[in-house]
C-alpha cells in the first residue's frame, strides 16, 4: 500500500514538473510571437526585397484578412524559432534526473547543436529549395504565356510550407544521437533501417520540390548525407556507451 502511494506521489510530481516546464515554453512562445509581431513588418519588407520576390511585378492581397494572416504567420514562425532552444532545454531539464552526470553534460550539448542545425535547414530551404521550386513554377507560368499575379499571403505560405519541414528534417542527427544516448537506438538498427529510411526520404524530397528529377535529387542528396551522418554519430555515442559499460563491469568485479 505504501509503495503504491509513493508511486502515485512520484507520478504526480512528474506531471507537476512537466506542467511547469510546458507553461514556461508556452510563455516563451507567446513572448516570441509578440517579438514576431513587432519584427513582422521589416521581415516582410526584407524578404520581398530579395529574390525571387523582387523579380515579381506585384505582390497582391486578395482578402482583407491576408495582411493580418501574414502578420500572424510571421509572428508564429518567429515565436517558434525563439522557443525552440528553450523547449529543448526544458526537455533536457525534465529528463535530467534520470540521467547520469556524464550523460547530463553530454545531452545538454544537444541543445545548441539542434538549434544550429535548425537554422542551417532554414537557410538551405530558403536559398536552395524554395528558390528552385519557385523558379520552376515561374517557368511553367511563362511557358503557358500567363501573367504572374501573386498574393503575398500565398507566397509566404508556399515558402513556409517548404522551410519548416526541411528545417525539422535537419534535426535528424540530433534526434538520433539523443535516442542512442537513451539506448532506444543504435547504429546497427539504423543500418538495418537504411533502405526504408531512403525510401521515406525520397518521398519527402519529391513532395517538397518541383516535379522533376533534378530538383528531387538536389534535395535528396543532403538528406542522405544527414542520415549517414546520423548513423556515424550514433556509432560514436554507442561505442562510448559500450566502453563505459565495460568500465563499470570491471569496477564492479574488482
Amino acid at each position: 500500500m505504501r509503495l503504491e502511494t509513493e508511486e502515485a506521489m512520484s507520478l504526480v510530481e512528474h506531471l507537476t514538473e512537466l506542467r511547469k516546464r510546458v507553461i514556461r515554453v508556452v510563455i516563451v512562445l507567446v513572448l516570441g510571437m509578440v517579438i514576431g509581431l513587432i519584427a513582422a513588418k521589416p521581415m516582410i519588407k526584407y524578404i520581398t526585397s530579395m529574390p525571387p520576390a523582387n523579380s515579381i511585378d506585384l505582390l497582391n492581397v486578395f482578402s482583407p484578412w491576408d495582411s493580418i494572416k501574414l502578420y500572424m504567420n510571421c509572428a508564429l514562425i518567429t515565436g517558434l524559432i525563439i522557443t525552440l532552444p528553450v523547449a529543448l532545454y526544458q526537455l533536457w531539464a525534465f529528463m535530467k534526473p534520470g540521467l547520469r552526470a556524464e550523460e547530463q553534460k553530454a545531452s545538454l550539448m544537444f541543445v545548441p547543436f539542434a538549434f544550429a542545425l535548425f537554422l542551417v535547414g532554414l537557410a538551405f530551404g530558403y536559398f536552395v529549395v524554395f528558390r528552385m521550386a519557385f523558379m520552376f513554377a515561374t517557368s511553367i507560368t511563362e511557358s503557358l504565356n500567363l501573367k504572374e499575379t501573386y498574393g503575398i499571403s500565398q507566397y509566404f505560405s508556399f515558402m513556409f510550407n517548404i522551410l519548416i519541414p526541411l528545417s525539422l528534417l535537419f534535426e535528424l542527427p540530433i534526434v538520433v544521437m539523443f535516442l542512442t544516448k537513451l539506448r532506444l537506438m543504435n547504429p546497427a538498427r539504423l543500418r538495418k533501417m537504411r533502405r526504408y529510411a531512403y525510401m521515406i526520404l525520397v518521398i519527402v524530397a519529391t513532395m517538397i520540390t518541383p516535379p522533376d528529377a533534378a530538383s528531387a535529387i538536389i534535395v535528396f542528396l543532403p538528406m542522405i548525407v544527414l542520415y549517414e551522418f546520423s548513423v556515424f554519430l550514433s556509432g560514436v555515442v554507442y561505442r562510448k556507451q559500450l566502453e563505459q559499460d565495460a568500465a563499470w563491469e570491471r569496477e564492479g568485479s574488482a
